[in-house]
């Protein structure tokens, strides 16, 4: 269908819209209010709710506990209700949580977004993100609210886990590649994804969900905003969602700045904006801007929302009462339909909005998307620390002590947003416990079985030689302060010949979590009376492999002075166990990289690699008086089971006019005894400039997979604009002046150091139009 055809049937459709009709495109409703207490469809229900059309239909599969098959029929009848029996005839957009895969019942678990972004491979966000379009499609949903794009500058903040770290280059490539993964080469047959949260959610008040944001325009410009702007442009998102939070006293849902004037007309956004669940009706009861939902109605609507979500609120009757008294024009209405229905357009649903039930349980937990977890696992992996290289084991091993809340837990291998542990969030809310004043799902059997998940002691037990014996002993949980296990891990440890001690956290939405959306920490050690039990086995003389399952960087300083080898192994979804076992056993030579600095104590936060040059450090001394200002572990950083070798460096120019591209070349070499994947890492350095630049940005990275003795050349392309900055007067520009260029494994181990000359004058651009470099092997 071309443009004006598209243009042309919208119009025809809103005209023939009546109002009640218009404004029900601007809704949604969750699956189980459509329900009765069989869980099947109640006539009654639909029409109460769905009898003028719907905008939205709130998680099919990750609200009603159904498998594949059954969902994608629950979604066909949905469907066939929406044409034949209202008067709009008009499809639904199905929307589903997708983070680290589809969020709903059989559908693969893969490890969480800050364990992706450690992979540093954006092949892979592409390959899982195109496994969850093709089982999101499959039982009829539309729109995936995915990925996270928020900079995690703030380990205590809850949702780090979600990030892809605290890098702005990483975070908009590995966010590009989801979104075109998951949206596909045609959103016909192609996911919408939901660039969020809009915007700086990440940087808040003590670390604190929703609480306010405090941040300059230019560095909300340069860091906060970047990714965003990069997802409308490079990626062509076809959504964005708002974020809870205020900044400078607007709260985000209704700041007509950031929604309106940065993201529709001076990045020319014209996909939907979707608020986040309720917080239309927070501008109210949270923020206090509006005295009543008619009024959160009027102030969303107008800065730019176009959907509430999760389910009718203030834009059902509130806004219709706001539209009568005159307060608000039906054209600022016919706008957000006319968003609405080219989204729906695009996404083929006038044309076909059903999926044949049958195929879509030959798509859940097949194979071949088991294999990819596993892989994702495996590479999300960091080897943090590893004494006379005391990994990888022997299968043979005669005696393992396994030890550890999350030794032999499959919950806490999954992160907030995998379907077991948020289903625990919709049981709170069924039994008047959960977060949200909402409909509870009473009529929905809420069972927490999904799909197979692989914990560590079973992938080690898989593993090794059916002569070695595992002494296995929890120790303790992960939050209880009760110490009746420490005995028993003791005494499993003095009984083998290695103790592996799998620590952490539990991610999730409850109070029983310590990591997740609104599980903020005070600390960073880790939970519970955990450390305790890590000494007291250390204590034993049995040497510690500590294996830590985690949503967010740990203060973890005394375990790298005491344990000869720290794996951190992230939250990596349901093929955890095994991808844990082959790094610790040396059937896979972990290759990952931190994509957020490791904060020595809490004290430092925040602490990250790209500061400006007075930040970092105190002047004049440098350290803090008890502890030294460097991170525990460097953005960038991550051990191998080889060694690699960085020589040879080029530059393909020194001096170069803006707008130009310039070659960065040097040759890596795997001079160890084993296999295995280098990162080498870009970074640049403005020398000189007429604002404050940071002292090292990353423009480039690169896996590069080396058998012993192989060398290969690295090529960047690194293209000028992506040197731009805001000036004094905060217009774009490339400056004139020095560049240091910077190779390296890791933001400080810098191994090949130059720099090249922009000469010419200052030139203010419109927009930046390369933000990725390039990268090539020969």
């Amino acid at each position: 269908m071309n443009e004006n055809t598209r243009d042309e049937r919208i119009e025809r459709a809103l005209y023939g819209m009546t109002t009640d009709e218009k404004i029900a495109q601007l809704n949604a409703v969750w699956v189980y209010e459509l329900l009765d207490k069989d869980g099947k469809l109640s006539p009654k229900k639909m029409e109460n709710l769905l009898g003028n059309g719907i905008g939205q239909i709130t998680r099919i599969g990750g609200a009603s506990n159904l498998p594949p098959e059954q969902s994608a029929t629950l979604a066909n009848e949905i469907q066939k209700f929406l044409i034949e029996k209202t008067g709009p005839k008009i499809p639904a957009i199905v929307h589903e949580e997708c983070l680290n895969g589809y969020m709903a019942k059989g559908a693969t678990i893969f490890p969480q977004m800050i364990g992706i972004a450690s992979s540093w491979n954006s092949d892979l966000v592409i390959s899982i993100a195109s496994t969850i379009r093709e089982q999101m499609r499959s039982v009829g949903a539309h729109q995936g609210l995915a990925p996270v794009l928020d900079i995690a500058r703030d380990p205590r903040w809850g949702r780090t886990e979600e990030t892809f770290g605290e890098d702005v280059y990483i975070v908009s490539l590995m966010a590009t590649k989801y979104i075109k993964g998951l949206q596909g080469r045609n959103l016909r047959s192609g996911i919408l994804a939901t660039a969020k949260h809009f915007v700086a959610y990440s940087f808040s008040e003590g670390g604190m969900n929703w609480a306010p944001v405090h941040i300059s325009e230019r560095e909300l410009r340069e860091v906060f905003l970047r990714p965003f702007e990069i997802a409308v442009k490079e990626a062509k998102v076809r959504s964005v969602m708002n974020a809870y939070h205020e900044i400078d006293g607007i709260p985000c849902g209704a700041s007509k700045k950031i929604l309106n004037d940065i993201l529709r007309k001076e990045w020319i956004f014209d996909g939907i904006v979707v608020s986040d669940y309720f917080a239309i009706d927070m501008l109210g009861t949270y923020h206090h801007v509006a005295a009543d939902k008619e009024k959160a109605a009027k102030m969303a609507l107008e800065a730019g929302i176009d959907v509430e979500l999760p389910s009718k609120d203030c834009y059902n009757l509130p806004l219709k009462k706001v539209l009568e008294k005159g307060l608000i024009s039906e054209k600022v209405i016919d706008e957000s339909v006319k968003r609405i229905l080219r989204v729906k357009f695009e996404l083929g649903l006038f044309d076909n909005p059903y999926v044949e039930p049958r195929r879509a349980s030959k798509l859940f937990d097949i194979p071949k998307q088991r294999k990819l977890a596993r892989q994702a696992a495996r590479e999300s992996i960091v080897l943090l620390k590893n004494d006379n290289d005391f990994l990888p084991l022997n299968k043979n091993v005669n005696s393992i002590a396994i030890i550890g809340p999350n030794a032999n837990s499959k919950r806490n291998l999954l992160s907030d947003y995998s379907y077991p542990s948020h289903i625990e969030n919709l049981i709170e809310m069924a039994q008047g416990e959960g977060a949200f004043d909402t409909p509870a799902p009473e009529n929905v059997n809420m069972d927490k079985s999904s799909i197979p998940i692989i914990s560590v002691l079973e992938g080690i037990r898989n593993k090794v030689f059916p002569t070695t014996t595992i002494n296995y002993a929890k120790g303790c949980d992960v939050l209880d302060n009760s110490k009746k296990g420490f005995e028993e891990a003791i005494q499993a440890a003095k009984k083998s010949e290695v103790a592996i001690v799998v620590v952490g956290d539990k991610s999730g939405l409850t109070l029983s979590c310590t990591t997740g959306e609104s599980r903020d920490r005070v600390s960073l050690n880790l939970p519970g009376v955990q450390e305790d039990l890590v000494r007291a086995v250390c204590k034993t003389g049995t040497p510690v492999v500590l294996v830590l399952v985690n949503g967010r960087p740990l203060s973890i300083k005394w375990a790298v002075e005491h344990v000869p080898a720290i794996i951190e192994a992230w939250l990596p979804g349901e093929e955890g166990g095994n991808a844990i076992a082959d790094v610790i056993f040396g059937d896979y030579n972990p290759s990952g990289k931190l994509p957020i600095s490791f904060p020595r104590t809490v004290g430092q936060v925040p602490v990250y690699y790209n500061h400006k040059p007075s930040g970092g450090h105190s002047s004049w001394h440098e350290d803090y008086v008890e502890e030294s200002s460097k991170p525990l572990f460097s953005f960038g950083y991550g051990l191998s089971y080889t060694n690699f070798e960085y020589s040879n460096l080029v530059i393909s120019s020194i001096k170069l006019e803006h707008p130009s591209e310039i070659e960065i070349s040097f040759d890596l070499k795997n001079v160890g005894k084993m296999k295995g994947a280098e990162i080498p890492q870009l970074y640049i350095n403005d020398v000189y400039s007429s604002v404050t630049r940071p002292v090292k940005e990353l423009k480039g990275f690169k896996k590069v997979f080396l058998n012993p003795g192989e060398k290969k050349r690295v090529i960047f392309k690194l293209f000028t604009d992506q040197l731009a900055f805001y000036d004094v007067n905060m217009n774009l520009i490339v400056e004139s002046g020095f560049f240091k260029v910077m190779v390296g494994s890791s933001s400080e181990n810098i191994e090949l150091e130059d720099e090249f000359e922009i000469i010419g004058k200052t030139q203010k651009i419109d927009s930046i139009e390369h933000f990725f470099s390039t990268a090539k092997i020969e």
